[in-house]
């Protein structure tokens, strides 16, 4: 008889994002299966030294914390660097930086609009490209990205966060196909609307679910080996009917 899964298995965990209410809960939700050390990656540090102190409550033995934003991609390297350096290397790292935005069709702010953009696409490219080669050089490990069921077909409710994260969706899956001989597993997690922070004041979706729900899926989804997974698990479903709905239609919906 196989042995039960040990959690997704690794023991060192860097979080790029390292204040995402979502992220913290997948560090917890692994730590529950099995102990961990942690590096925090962001660029707020009182948010950073809070969520270093909720981690170690958690039972992390051990939390780093380093500074970094996400548009100062000059620095990446060399950050990203320290923190595998720092932990010995890494076996999970969770990618988690994002903003929302202006929600709706054309913006009314472009450069707030760009901004998101530069943040989703770019930032949160460049870290994930320089986290995937990090991991290929050490051997392997997995790389969660959490993208959103918005990824899957933008819509016209959030036109700018839709296409920055479909954009960074196909990026973690194409250098997923590309390392997966290397040993290195990219998990991209779809959640669909998640009551945090981010989303205060807003109208809950259908389907709505809260951060450690996602964590579960996630924590799963490495266990499994898995390519994609959808949080709550109904979403794949629910998104399999949207991406099929013929454009006039699918044009109609406002949420």
């Amino acid at each position: 008889m196989s042995a039960a899964p040990t959690g997704a298995p690794g023991a060192r965990v860097i979080v790029l994002g390292g204040t995402s209410e979502i992220a913290l809960a997948i560090v917890r939700e692994l730590q529950r299966r099995a102990p961990r050390e942690v590096a925090l990656v962001g660029r707020d540090p009182e948010g950073l030294t809070a969520a270093a102190e909720e981690l170690r409550t958690a039972g992390c033995s051990r939390v780093l914390t380093l500074q970094l934003d996400a548009l100062e991609t000059d620095r990446h390297e060399e950050i990203l660097g320290r923190a595998f350096d720092e932990l010995g290397g890494g076996d999970v790292v969770v990618l988690a930086v994002g903003v929302l935005g202006e929600r709706g069709g054309l913006p009314t702010d472009a450069a707030a609009a760009t901004d998101v953009l530069r943040v989703n696409v770019v930032g949160a490219g460049s870290m994930l490209i320089g986290a995937a080669r990090r991991l290929r050089d050490g051997g392997g490990g997995s790389l969660v990205v959490l993208s959103s069921v918005a990824a899957e077909r933008p819509r016209r409710a959030n036109a700018v966060y839709g296409a920055s994260k479909s954009a960074l969706d196909a990026l973690a899956q194409s250098l997923g196909d590309d390392l997966r001989d290397d040993g290195v597993r990219v998990l991209v997690v779809r959640p669909g609307f998640v009551r945090t922070r981010m989303t205060q004041g807003l109208d809950p979706a259908p389907l709505s679910t809260d951060p450690d729900t996602v964590a579960r899926v996630a924590a799963d989804g490495i266990d499994s080996g898995a390519r994609i997974v959808w949080a709550p698990p109904a979403l794949r479903w629910l998104m399999l009917v949207v991406r099929m709905l013929p454009g006039p239609i699918f044009r109609r919906l406002r949420q």
